[in-house]
């Protein structure tokens, strides 16, 4: 039995703890990536007229995007600057001096000469600057995967790229107003509300940079 587990169980065991290192990144995207349109409703039966509702088309009509699983381009350029600068100081003195005029049937002249003297200064001072700078572009078609009440678009997408090293991940969700639809259906990423936009990899230097359980583990039960 001992030699079945070790032959068996052991190797499947290490399989599963390998196959768990090549996982798909998190995501801060919500909601689907992508969405089909709807199919069309059923045509109903022609009653002679020249005008079909179920078959209108507006004469002048675009290719702007304003349906379900129609698609548009974001226009990625990203580019945050921050910066934060602090100082504090402090300084406190003390002092105390007292003397003894009785003490255990000692005579005056000899307490004269017995006084106490104590004096303290502490100081205190600390400065730290922080400066961040980072940026981001590039171009990423996403589909609208909801119209809502309002006729605003959510929009949804991913572009996965692999490379011999591993695979880099592009993803973006927001919602899009169909009057900020520019020609060729792109829209700039300032544009787009409550935009989340991510690069993520599956390289072997971004696995390396994330902590192992085992140490997050010791780090929860003991930590620096």
């Amino acid at each position: 039995m001992n030699a079945c587990i070790r032959r068996y169980v052991l190797p499947a065991c290490a399989a599963l703890l390998l196959a768990a290192c090549g996982t798909t990144p998190s995501t801060i995207t919500q909601g689907p990536s992508t969405a089909r349109p709807v199919a069309p409703a059923v045509q109903t039966t022609s009653n002679g007229a020249i005008y079909q509702a179920a078959a209108y088309r507006p004469l002048f009509e675009d290719r702007r995007a304003r349906q379900v699983g129609d698609i548009l381009t974001i226009a990625i350029n990203e580019k945050t600057q921050a910066g934060k600068q602090a100082s504090s100081s402090g300084s406190k003195t003390g002092s105390a001096d007292a003397s003894i005029s009785a003490l255990l049937g000692l005579s005056a002249t000899t307490l004269n000469r017995a006084t106490v003297t104590a004096s303290s200064d502490n100081q205190f001072e600390d400065e730290s600057a922080l400066n961040s700078s980072n940026s981001f572009s590039g171009d990423l078609t996403v589909t609208v995967v909801e119209v809502l009440a309002n006729g605003n678009l959510v929009v949804a997408g991913e572009k996965q790229i692999g490379f011999d090293k591993g695979i880099e991940y592009v993803r973006l969700s927001g919602v899009v107003q169909p009057d900020t639809i520019l020609a060729g259906n792109t829209v700039p990423s300032a544009k787009v509300a409550d935009a989340r936009i991510e690069y993520r990899t599956s390289a072997k230097l971004d696995t390396a940079e994330v902590m192992g359980w085992l140490a997050r583990f010791f780090l929860s039960v003991a930590p620096l």
